[in-house]
């Protein structure tokens, strides 16, 4: 039977102890202790999370529908096989809109056949003509990284966790497979493992950032369209700074209030 004591409640109940019996500097530094006790096991012991704050932005304008983002997550996670993805890549095809309708455009299509791994050829041919089409793109999606995350909020034991560096995390140990978190993620980034019987997401390989290295998905992307960094460590001609200066960024349903950290450039107001 699992502890019915959830890592946020023993953290809660630490951190409450402390800071009433301590002064307010000496608080504060219990607080900063309390927040290391929220990294995952997959981070090396001398990393500091409230030293770092991820962020993922995606370039949909050089997206070119390859999947090796896919792939690379897929093994570099071992994530099952099947219906299974920390991330993978849509395909968005507008429809020019009917004669006489008025309309600026016509129909929102939208597949994503096995994750988009194998890349274009893995799509099946547009279900319109090809002249009929108005516009054609890829989006690849992963965890939003939400600032107010649903999930976390209804975690009843509090396996799903924000932690200070701006990562949405899953300590397995603590998950008891109630799929609560699937079912309020607005985006459709969870799924249950038929392996572990616990819930996954992209974790932005955090066994990788926590020791200086890229995300798979960043590595592999062969025109850059994935641009990840470190927001308390910029480095010289930023990637994040020149997406931000070059590009009109949006996030997915901003009107949800979850406030993403998963930044987007060149998608439509159809992508959702």
């Amino acid at each position: 039977m699992k502890n019915p004591l959830s890592r946020r409640s023993v953290i809660g109940r630490i951190s409450a102890v402390v800071a009433g019996v301590l002064a307010a500097p000496a608080a504060k530094a219990a607080k900063a202790v309390t927040q290391k006790l929220l990294v995952s096991a997959d981070a090396p012991k001398d990393y500091d999370p409230t030293k770092h704050k991820w962020l993922m932005a995606i370039d949909a304008n050089r997206c070119i529908g390859c999947g090796l983002c896919a792939e690379a997550c897929k093994k570099e996670n071992r994530v099952p096989e099947g219906p299974y993805f920390r991330t993978w890549v849509e395909r968005y095809i507008i429809t020019k809109p009917k004669p006489g309708s008025g309309a600026a455009r016509g129909e929102t299509l939208v597949d994503c056949p096995n994750g988009g791994i194998g890349g274009i050829n893995s799509y099946p041919e547009a279900p319109v003509l090809k002249e009929e089409i108005q516009h054609s793109f890829f989006v690849p999606k992963l965890c939003n990284l939400c600032k107010h995350s649903p999930c976390v909020q209804v975690c009843p034991v509090g396996a799903t966790f924000d932690a200070p560096d701006g990562a949405v995390l899953i300590d397995p140990k603590y998950c008891i497979g109630c799929g609560f978190c699937i079912q309020a993620c607005p985006y459709g980034c969870r799924f249950l493992s038929p392996v572990t019987k616990t819930a996954e997401k992209c974790t932005l390989c955090y066994h990788r950032i926590t020791r200086g290295l890229k995300p798979a998905c960043v590595e592999v992307c062969p025109t850059q369209a994935r641009i990840f960094g470190d927001l308390k460590n910029p480095k010289p001609d930023d990637p994040l700074e020149r997406f931000y200066r070059d590009n009109l960024v949006v996030t997915l349903k901003p009107h949800l209030g979850t406030e993403p950290r998963l930044l987007y450039a060149g998608i439509d107001k159809e992508v959702r």
